[in-house]
């Protein structure tokens, strides 16, 4: 009965080869690639388009909650009338939204 206390010898328990273990690790890259970064690439890509297809009279929510008109568009940035005689210079990565005439924002979920 000691044999069993004693177990396998040293060197001849059973291993795994390296490969065996990366296989798991990429199948796990690969969920992840296709469940969070790709859809995620995806919608960034069409905010950016989006952004970039925005034109003057264009009623826009901002990231910080702000929502007014384009007025003018600039290279880097937008001029927004947010109240009569107010206007104010936006960059465009602040754009959170589009809205149309009467659309009230969305709420974050």
């Amino acid at each position: 009965m000691t044999w069993l206390a004693m177990g396998t010898p040293q060197g001849e328990g059973a291993q795994g080869s390296p490969f065996g273990m990366m296989v798991p690790m990429l199948f796990i890259f690969a969920i992840f690639y296709f469940m969070l970064i790709r859809p995620q690439q995806r919608k960034e890509k069409a905010r950016k388009q989006l952004i970039s297809d925005l034109k003057t009279g264009a009623r826009v929510m901002f990231s910080g909650g702000i929502i007014g008109t384009v007025t003018n568009v600039k290279e880097s940035t937008f001029i927004i009338k947010i109240s009569d005689g107010v206007k104010i210079e936006v960059a465009r990565g602040a754009v959170s939204q589009i809205l149309e005439k009467g659309d009230k924002p969305e709420e974050e979920k």
